[in-house]
């Protein structure tokens, strides 16, 4: 087994290059007390259209390998050690400030997950969002906030001629995230990456956000990357998953085996813990104890002080992401073998089953299918 193994889908993806490779990432933090190994070892691909979901409990490493992907990890005390991210082949591990500068926002985009703490308090909506159509398209302040004006209307925010004079405090949370996803999705980015996008709102917007991006990254090919701890938005949304624990990815699937065959034990917990609907009522299955602590992890197995299935092995050894079935990597010594019990496995109509066929229906706006007019000889 080779110390980088490729990730599962790679042998049956299509011939083209993925539009983001990501190989033996690592990116740590070098602090007082110690180095944090955020971001230890990750290798991940997505593909043109593709929905790759990242699922781990908080300190896993998600958000930092996002924020290694967008080249935005604070430095210092972070940096990334080794490792390669390619962009349609391109290591922008090796580029500089500017040269991200010209590709953040245009090529890669990301939805962050507090928006009130992503806009800037003392510039008006409008102009900020107005931005990313006068650095990358070329655009004048007037189209640019007529450009603005008409992607906060594709959001379905009220009034959106007056949202774009408001600063981010006069808007509800639910509009500030909305003014976020608005502008990550501006220039139709190659990668869009989103961190918990739907954090700040309610349930009915929640699924029409969630529907409209997954049918504008279908619509233009985009691919996305998306960071969330609701399985249930990892069910609808997703293709494949990576499940990580500790900076490390421990289980690396497509969705519907995920959720009928889970591998890893952790993967097969987080499971388990999610609420059931109709049955017998019961306590909320929980994994017990607490993540390590990042600048003293455990010898072997990071997950070993708190797996249920722990060997004498998984103490001393640290296993390698190996396949277990086709389509299915899992780094464990002792893997899972069976389909998960209960409602996991029961009928096509259990609230996962049912999850992972449903689909959310809205149509695209008609407003994000028109493209910007760019100033003659603005730079593409």
């Amino acid at each position: 087994m080779s110390e980088n193994p490729v990730p599962p889908a790679a042998a049956a993806a299509p011939a083209e290059l993925p539009v983001l490779r990501i190989r033996d990432l690592r990116t740590h933090f070098f602090t007082g007390q110690g180095v944090v190994k955020a971001v230890d070892g990750v290798d991940l691909e997505v593909h043109k259209g593709e929905v790759l979901g990242i699922v781990g409990e908080s300190g896993s490493g998600k958000s930092v390998t996002a924020l290694s992907i967008m080249q935005l990890v604070a430095s210092p005390p972070g940096r990334i050690v080794s490792g390669r991210i390619e962009l349609d082949g391109l290591d922008m591990v090796k580029l500089d400030a500017a040269a991200m500068r010209r590709i953040r926002g245009k090529r890669i985009s990301m939805i962050f997950q507090d928006p009130l703490a992503s806009l800037n308090p003392v510039l008006r909506i409008g102009f900020q969002l107005g931005e990313v159509f006068r650095h990358h398209l070329g655009l004048e302040k007037r189209q640019a906030v007529t450009e603005a004006e008409r992607m906060l209307r594709a959001m379905d925010i009220p009034s959106p001629a007056t949202r774009v004079r408001n600063y981010p405090h006069q808007l509800s949370g639910g509009m500030r995230q909305r003014a976020m996803i608005a502008m990550a999705l501006s220039c139709k980015p190659e990668l869009l990456i989103a961190d918990e996008p739907t954090t700040a709102l309610d349930v009915t917007v929640q699924a029409q956000v969630l529907n409209l991006m997954k049918q504008v990254c279908r619509e233009h090919r985009t691919a996305l990357v998306l960071i969330t701890h609701d399985m249930g938005v990892i069910a609808n949304m997703c293709e494949r998953v990576a499940v990580m624990y500790a900076g490390k990815v421990v289980e690396y699937t497509d969705v519907r085996t995920l959720f009928r065959r889970p591998g890893h034990p952790y993967a097969a917990g987080l499971l388990r813990s999610l609420p059931r609907l109709g049955g017998n009522a019961r306590r909320l299955q929980s994994i017990e104890g607490q993540p390590p602590r990042l600048t003293r992890l455990p010898p072997g197995c990071a997950y070993a002080p708190r797996c249920p299935r722990a060997q004498p092995r998984c103490r001393e050894e640290a296993p390698e992401l190996v396949r277990l079935r086709p389509g299915q990597e899992v780094r464990c010594h002792f893997p899972l073998e069976g389909s998960l019990e209960g409602s996991l496995q029961g009928s096509p109509q259990g609230p996962l089953e049912g999850a992972l066929e449903g689909s959310l229906h809205r149509p695209i706006p008609a407003a994000l299918h028109a493209a910007p007019n760019a100033a003659p000889g603005a730079a593409r």
